[in-house]
């Protein structure tokens, strides 16, 4: 039988006292549920979202065709019918790409939805759970179904993350400096410390390396953050070690030198983590794989060389895979995995087919897909999110069909007011040391949503004297 799917539909009000300036919503593009002949409301979810940056969303779910690339399906998505934030003026939605979330009552996400093989309605569900990520400088590439060897440089590292549901990853260690023998470390656990790992989300969504601004409860000897400001200077690198293997982002990953920013970040007050945003997508193709529990994630040198795709092609490809043999994973306090815990074993050749799909790079920090929903369809342009999994398109309440209006709590309703709304948090896992999850589940192609999950960073501080 197949699933019964929901769409998530949502629009955006005035700022809450947390912003300075308002959300606009004639500035992005609101999807027009009363033209769309195979638009199913479900009033009866409705949904009360709360992000890292104080971010509200407010809606409703439903169901609706949706085309991302050369795939279509109906599928459940986000109606959003109030928002606080001024970061979503001039988008249209998010598109959640994370997986799967345990005891929600929310969509099931756009790429697993699709990829569904009792999904009748879909002709992506042949594909594999799988899909991978890169940028260059002015544009960036999403691959479905796994990822193109000519993308790569040698080969692919793979390792369970360390959550069931999120693509969290162990960091025990992250050095700065001119080169990794002279490298200072910024990440100094403390005999206090319970496990010597940090949990860190791999995220596109969020611009910027995002790095502890407090010794977290005295878990490490200092702030990783004021350490890298005091070290802070043009030409260095990072060195992050996930779950036992060390990876570079240059100097031109993290620095951005058209606007001479420092993309570089401290954590909100009560995150107690890492979030690995865009900088690092700039050298490395990420693959994530949701075919096994828990997910996994492949990690290749990008092929700079290669360029990416202007309009969706798809090619089949004799791919890695995970090997089959490997360690047992040792899981700390905060259910990460130990560092020298890799995965061993010879990886085995398999024929994949994968969908290339264009995606829009602004200024290198923010990453936007075009997607099309409702019939006939409406094209929208919403931001890709790999650290959140739900699907949202914008809606003016009072375009709602008078039907759909009368079932809807007043407060969905509401285009004006999010000051007073209460959003709930999604904790990544119960065990993770109060890393908490502030997002939206994505779940529906063909329409444009953006989310903006942590605010663009801004040089500051000692920082802010060496940004010319």
């Amino acid at each position: 039988m197949m699933q019964r799917l929901f769409l998530l539909v949502v629009c955006c009000g005035v700022m809450s006292t947390a912003f300075h300036t308002a959300y606009d919503p004639t500035s992005s593009r609101q999807f027009d549920a009363a033209a769309s002949t195979s638009f199913t409301a479900h009033t009866e979810i409705t949904f009360d979202l709360s992000y890292a940056d104080s971010t509200k969303l407010h809606g409703f779910a439903a169901v609706d065709w949706v085309e991302m690339g050369q795939f279509r399906a109906r599928v459940p998505v986000g109606i959003i019918t109030n928002c606080n934030s001024p970061d979503f003026n001039g988008v249209d939605g998010i598109l959640g790409f994370g997986c799967k979330k345990r005891r929600q009552n929310l969509p099931t996400p756009l790429f697993w939805a699709m990829t569904d093989p009792n999904n009748m309605h879909s002709n992506a569900r042949h594909i594999q759970r799988k899909f991978s990520f890169f940028s260059t400088q002015n544009a960036a590439e999403l691959q479905l179904g796994g990822y193109d060897p000519e993308t790569t440089i040698g080969d692919m590292w793979f390792t369970d993350t360390s959550s069931p549901s999120d693509f969290i990853v162990g960091v025990s260690s992250l050095t700065f400096g001119v080169d990794q023998a002279s490298a200072v470390e910024l990440i100094n656990f403390s005999p206090l410390a319970a496990s010597h790992n940090l949990p860190a989300i791999m995220d596109s969504g969020t611009s910027c390396l995002v790095i502890p601004g407090s010794n977290l409860d005295g878990a490490l000897t200092e702030s990783p953050f004021a350490k890298f400001a005091a070290n802070w200077a043009k030409g260095k690198s990072f060195w992050i070690t996930l779950n036992g293997k060390v990876f570079e982002i240059p100097f031109e990953s993290w620095f951005l030198m058209g606007s001479n920013e420092t993309c570089v970040q401290e954590t909100p007050a009560q995150m107690n983590g890492l979030l690995i945003g865009d900088v690092f997508f700039r050298s490395w193709l990420v693959q994530f794989d949701m075919t096994s529990a828990p997910p996994q994630i492949g990690i290749a040198k990008l092929n700079t060389a290669y360029a990416p795709v202007t309009e969706s092609v798809t090619g089949f490809y004799t791919l890695e895979q995970a090997p089959v043999s490997k360690m047992p994973l040792v899981r700390g306090s905060q259910s990460l995995i130990q560092a020298g815990q890799m995965m061993q074993g010879v990886p085995s050749p398999s024929s994949t087919e994968v969908d290339q799909i264009p995606v829009f790079n602004k200024k290198g920090t923010q990453y936007f897909v075009d997607l099309k929903m409702g019939t006939p369809a409406q094209t929208f342009t919403v931001i890709f999110d790999t650290g959140s999994s739900v699907f949202g398109v914008f809606v003016k309440p009072s375009s709602l069909p008078p039907g759909v209006r009368r079932s809807l709590p007043t407060a969905v309703l509401m285009e004006t007011s999010a000051t007073d709304v209460n959003g709930f948090y999604i904790p990544l896992d119960n065990t993770s040391m109060a890393f908490t999850l502030f997002a939206i589940n994505a779940m529906a192609l063909g329409a444009v949503v953006y989310i903006r999950r942590m605010q663009k960073a801004r040089p500051h501080g000692p920082l802010a004297a060496h940004v010319v």
